[in-house]
């Protein structure tokens, strides 16, 4: 048995390195380092766990662990960039799920050793707080799997609509506190209300678990990236509850960092799309448009091009912005995009990458990409900076993405989209829209932008695309 100062301090230097990793986790320069902090103050954490409490078959906790690095591993090595939203969902939902199945794992412990149900075998305190787990650990394990579901094509994008929605979402969370209520109040039960008492977490589990589902699914794909963000956010409250129950400080402060990170990363990107959560989670975002209207935009009003027209408008610009979307991501264009911006650069040609916050499916996904392909930080510019600049561009290649270069934010304010920020990229001299036809974004809108006269219609797989622009250029 270790002494008993260490528990507190291996704690103390765990949370030490979340807050370090976290910081460092703030610029791309030093998001690897802090990736590793991060994951060094967790082997702290469940090293000293590990070493420190008794347990009667430390080698079914050791194959636990070994069997959950190895499968962490072989995703992390195995997993697509264009599938990290994906995993980052099934990541916040397992977390969510974790700390809930914990909650009540301890609750069940505690009451056994109190020999029973009875008034007061359960602390007030410790009942409340694995209610709070229960309840959001369960909704984030099954909204994070919906939403992974959604962004991996498994469940529609669309967000599912029906009468009395919402009525059928405050049935249910009415019910999962009614649960938590009777669970909390701990009644000096007998009989039939002992047999209720008993599994009363476990029903509130069940029934937090289909709210998770339903708050998910109504939810269009367009706003998968805040829903992502809110449910890490979630998937942190949870665990921080289950740190209360455990009276863990490791668990409750990192579970508070988590949360606390996911909901100002939530606030952003509310902000970024000008939206309110509670339109998010309400609004039905993602509905279809009717082929009339799609028509009245587009028919006679698309201007096609090819990519040896596309290389003469390079060679004769100064300066040339890339607006990278998830398109990009999906045919994993990102090194020929990156082999094309070298080639400009080369020819004197001031090239960056004007980058939008929502693009993608979650936040930082097109920066995650283009830093994988070599692309310098330096050249990636936001929203807020590369927008003034598009009046002084020659040529704005936009490849994969539509619903954040739709004009549509700023012109209809009967848009899903409308008051959006997006990039302006029509201020440009020309616009070439590479993408694989004119169907709509996640947002199901049409986008008035490949309609306009300095727009030119660049048809094609991103990656085969791009390759050839950068084939062609070298001639």
């Amino acid at each position: 048995m270790l002494p008993d100062s260490v528990l507190p301090l291996a704690y103390t230097v765990a949370a030490i390195l979340f807050i370090q990793g976290l910081r460092d986790m703030t610029h791309p320069r030093t998001a690897a380092r802090g990736n590793l902090i991060s994951a060094g103050g967790m082997l702290v954490a469940v090293g000293v766990t590990v070493v420190w409490f008794e347990v009667l078959t430390p080698l079914v906790l050791f194959g636990g662990l070994i069997v959950g690095a190895g499968i962490g591993t072989v995703l992390a090595l195995t997993v697509e960039r264009t599938e990290m939203p994906q995993l980052v969902g099934v990541f916040n939902g397992l977390g969510g799920g974790a700390s809930a199945v914990i909650a009540g794992a301890e609750l069940i412990e505690i009451s056994t050793e109190s020999g029973g149900v009875a008034v007061g075998s359960i602390p007030t305190e410790v009942a409340v707080a694995a209610v709070f787990s229960g309840i959001v650990g369960s909704v984030t394990f099954t909204g994070s799997m919906a939403a992974a579901g959604k962004l991996h094509g498994v469940l529609t994008t669309d967000a599912v609509r029906y009468t009395g929605e919402q009525v059928m979402k405050i049935v249910f969370l009415v019910v999962a506190l009614g649960f938590g209520a009777y669970l909390i109040v701990q009644p000096d039960v007998l009989g039939f209300l002992q047999a209720v008492w008993v599994p009363s977490y476990w029903l509130l589990v069940a029934t937090a678990c289909v709210l998770g589902v339903l708050l998910v699914i109504s939810i269009g794909g367009a706003d998968m990236p805040v829903v992502i963000a809110l449910l890490n956010a979630y998937s942190g409250l949870a665990a921080s509850g289950t740190g209360f129950v455990l009276d863990n400080t490791a668990l409750i402060i990192a579970g508070t960092l988590v949360g606390a990170a996911g909901m100002i990363l939530t606030v952003i990107m509310c902000e970024s799309m000008n939206r309110s959560l509670t339109n998010v989670l309400f609004g039905g975002f993602g509905e279809t448009t009717e082929q009339e209207e799609l028509d009245d935009i587009y028919e006679g009003n698309i201007t096609e091009t090819s990519p040896e027209q596309v290389v003469m408008l390079l060679e004769a610009a100064q300066r040339v912005v890339i607006v990278p979307g998830y398109g990009m991501a999906v045919a994993q264009a990102q090194h020929a995009v990156s082999e094309l911006a070298e080639l400009l650069e080369q020819n004197g040609i001031d090239v960056e990458f004007g980058i939008h916050p929502v693009a993608g499916r979650m936040p930082g996904h097109m920066n995650a990409l283009l830093a994988e392909a070599d692309v310098p930080y330096e050249r990636m510019r936001e929203m807020e900076e590369v927008n003034p600049t598009f009046s002084q561009t020659d040529v704005v290649i936009v490849t994969g993405a539509n619903d954040v270069v739709n004009p549509k934010a700023n012109t209809d304010t009967s848009s899903p989209i409308a008051g959006m920020p997006v990039l302006e990229v029509s201020d440009a001299g020309t616009v070439i829209v590479n993408k694989r036809s004119l169907s709509t974004g996640f947002s199901g809108i049409p986008n008035p932008l490949f309609a306009e006269g300095n727009t030119n219609m660049l048809f094609g797989d991103a990656k085969d695309t791009m390759q050839e622009l950068v084939n062609l250029y070298k001639e």
